[in-house]
């Protein structure tokens, strides 16, 4: 029998525990929460002994994969697996996974929302703009960026997508058009939907000269992480443009100046909130469970990041 700790300061949804519950209790595992954490020294005392771990923003360093000396595993309840030390699970002989695709549908409504929400100026009664015969950038055509594709077309956007990981084919045969670089992209895109991973390739890359590039009326659309964006030039744009707007779900470092300077040019949801969806609460969950019990029975790696 192995020891699973659901450790979430950001809870699953009840239905989503239940069923994951069922999911190890099938395999015959033994499953604890910690959910609602305040201290990091809660996490520590809780590792102490548990084989596997699934989380979702949930930060996991070097001291938390000391503290357990028994695991094998910790799954990440989502895309982005920035949260954990992949160094120190290597070195620690610790799988790390994440759970490609189950909240994509979640990240992919919330970017076209709030599109929505802007133009339409926050539903305040005014007159605002529609999506219909504009024209989207789609920065990564991962998961996320198949299903904003979709969805934007269905809307009578016109698409184009930028992915040096992704044959052209396969993005000229979703009716996409395919661009050959970033430069590109942005020249040509009045909105641009980011979905690119934070990494030391990527941080700090949507820069000035990028931003600069986009037409009149441009809005940038960031679901991935805040880490992407280069912050001084996001200010040195909302200054110098006041056409241009920026969306996130993940507010920059820079908020409050932006809140203070530039009504009307952006908006923020109050916390991340791409994966938040009954749904993809579920998926994720039940993704997660279902990936430790195959990895502990049958050594299967799929869906390892490091």
């Amino acid at each position: 029998m192995s020891k699973i700790l659901i450790a979430t300061e950001k809870p699953f949804s009840k239905q989503a525990v239940a069923e994951v519950k069922q999911v190890f209790e099938a395999s015959g595992d033994e499953v604890t929460l910690l959910e609602k954490y305040s201290e990091k020294i809660e996490l520590i005392n809780a590792v102490a002994d548990v084989d596997a771990l699934i989380i979702r923003s949930d930060k996991i360093d070097k001291e938390i994969m000391d503290a357990a000396p028994d695991l094998k595993i910790v799954v990440r309840a989502g895309a982005g697996y920035d949260n954990v030390d992949l160094k120190v699970a290597t070195e620690n002989g610790v799988v790390v996974m994440n759970t490609p695709g189950q909240n994509s549908n979640a990240v992919a409504e919330l970017a076209i929302g709030m599109m929505i929400y802007l133009n339409r100026n926050g539903f305040n009664g005014t007159s605002g703009t529609e999506l219909r015969e504009k024209t989207l950038g789609i920065h990564a055509y991962g998961y996320v960026g198949r299903i904003v594709a979709r969805i934007a077309m269905g809307m009578g956007m016109s698409v184009y997508a930028f992915d040096p990981y992704v044959e052209k084919t396969i993005i000229e045969n979703d009716g996409v058009t395919w661009l050959e670089n970033v430069e590109d992209l942005y020249k040509k895109c009045q909105y641009i939907s980011l979905h690119i991973p934070a990494n030391d390739q990527t941080k700090g890359s949507i820069n000035e000269e990028l931003l600069m590039a986009m037409p009149q009326g441009a809005t940038l659309v960031n679901t991935a992480r805040k880490e992407v964006i280069d912050e001084s030039s996001l200010l040195k744009i909302l200054e110098s443009r006041n056409d241009f707007r920026y969306i996130s779900d993940i507010a920059p470092n820079c908020k409050d100046e932006i809140v203070s300077r530039f009504e009307g040019q952006y908006f923020f949801t109050p916390k991340k909130s791409g994966a938040q969806t009954a749904e993809a609460n579920l998926n994720a969950g039940l993704a997660a469970a279902k990936q430790i019990v195959s990895f502990l029975k049958d050594g299967d790696t799929t869906c390892k990041v490091n």
